[in-house]
């Protein structure tokens, strides 16, 4: 549905498809779907994904299900722009871990002719924006959101909460680190975990006031 021919051929520009959702949604299944198509069509492809994730395999780019293509790893966003510079598409992965640069080496990708296509979280665990993708959605022709399945009400699921107490912005984990879910569900889940904070300073000034009892 994006992949028209341009109408005006003297003027031949790139474009950037933006691929977002939550954890276990399939973003990486898209991304490797789309670039595998290209490849398929005899197009000079380099995948690129950050250094940081090793999840799975240090050079390939792995989804969910197993499916994989060979990717580059790459330390910093800067160095996607020297890389991919003579490519037809150029595919990135994990966008969000990348460093605001990739905003820019993005969109002068795209006005070099090449198409650009961004696999990466809309938003961090504690439901907020995630680093650069929000800019990437904004200057992307194509966006496109794709969502989980929520593990408590069986409802779309755009949100991944964080079952572990480690408060770290970036933490690579899989379903025993991360849970898929609804709007409801993930409102339900950090009410919780609220509760429990308040719970435990409540204790910890009951505890303080024996001592001073004492």
């Amino acid at each position: 549905m994006f992949l028209e021919n341009t109408v005006n051929h003297k003027e031949q520009f790139g474009w950037i498809e933006v691929i977002c959702g939550s954890m276990f949604s399939g973003k990486t299944e898209e991304l490797i779907r789309r670039l595998k198509r290209a490849q398929f069509a005899k197009q000079k492809v380099e995948i690129f994904k950050p250094m940081v994730d090793v999840r799975y395999d240090e050079d390939m780019v792995v989804s969910h299900d197993a499916n994989e293509i060979r990717s580059t790893p790459v330390p910093a966003a800067a160095n996607i722009r020297i890389l991919g510079d003579t490519c037809d598409v150029v595919g990135i992965d994990e966008a969000q871990f990348f460093d605001d640069e990739i905003i820019t080496v993005c969109n002068d990708l795209a006005n070099k002719g090449v198409r650009v296509v961004v696999a990466g979280l809309d938003m961090d665990f504690k439901g907020n924006p995630f680093g650069p993708m929000p800019a990437l959605m904004a200057t992307a022709e194509y966006v496109t959101k794709v969502h989980a399945i929520c593990t408590r009400t069986g409802n779309l699921a755009s949100y991944s909460f964080r079952k572990s107490t480690n408060d770290d912005l970036v933490m690579l984990g899989e379903i025993e680190e991360y849970e898929p879910l609804s709007r409801a569900a993930y409102y339900k889940a950090m009410l919780r975990e609220k509760v429990k904070d308040i719970n435990v300073d409540t204790e910890e000034v009951k505890s303080t006031k024996k001592d001073s009892n004492a």
